[in-house]
């Protein structure tokens, strides 16, 4: 007597392939949705992070500093990281100062990082771009 070897038929497998296929069509935009608010709520966090170093800087010297440099290099550091030198989850920060204002832009680095720009300005004020 011999004995027949069981297997998946071609239409087991394509189905198989099929519904993976639709739960990863499912899947993946919720991903990606899920990446850029994560992004995007991080950029909001670094930018509140950034103008309270300049807010403490203010207070400590009198003026706001002319180089974002002034916060990193000193002992203790004002701000722990340079966000200013590459992108930062998915955002590129820029800064322009004065002794007296300043405003940080926060841009999404592609379209995939963010949907939208921020930028906060003196005294601490955030705004979507």
């Amino acid at each position: 007597m011999q004995k027949r070897i069981q297997g998946f038929t071609l239409v087991e497998i394509m189905m198989v392939v099929a519904v993976i296929a639709l739960l990863a069509a499912v899947a993946i935009p919720n991903l990606f949705r899920a990446r850029i608010s994560s992004n995007e709520a991080s950029a909001q966090a670094t930018l509140k992070s950034i103008a309270n170093s300049l807010e403490t800087y203010s207070i400590t010297n009198g003026i706001y500093p002319s180089e974002t440099t002034s916060l990193i290099g000193v002992a203790p550091p004002y701000l722990n990281k340079d966000y200013f030198a590459a992108p930062f989850n998915g955002y590129t920060f820029m800064a322009t100062l004065s002794d007296y204002t300043y405003s940080i832009t926060a841009v999404p680095a592609s379209s995939s990082q963010g949907n939208l720009s921020f930028t906060i300005t003196t005294g601490a004020v955030l705004t979507t771009n």
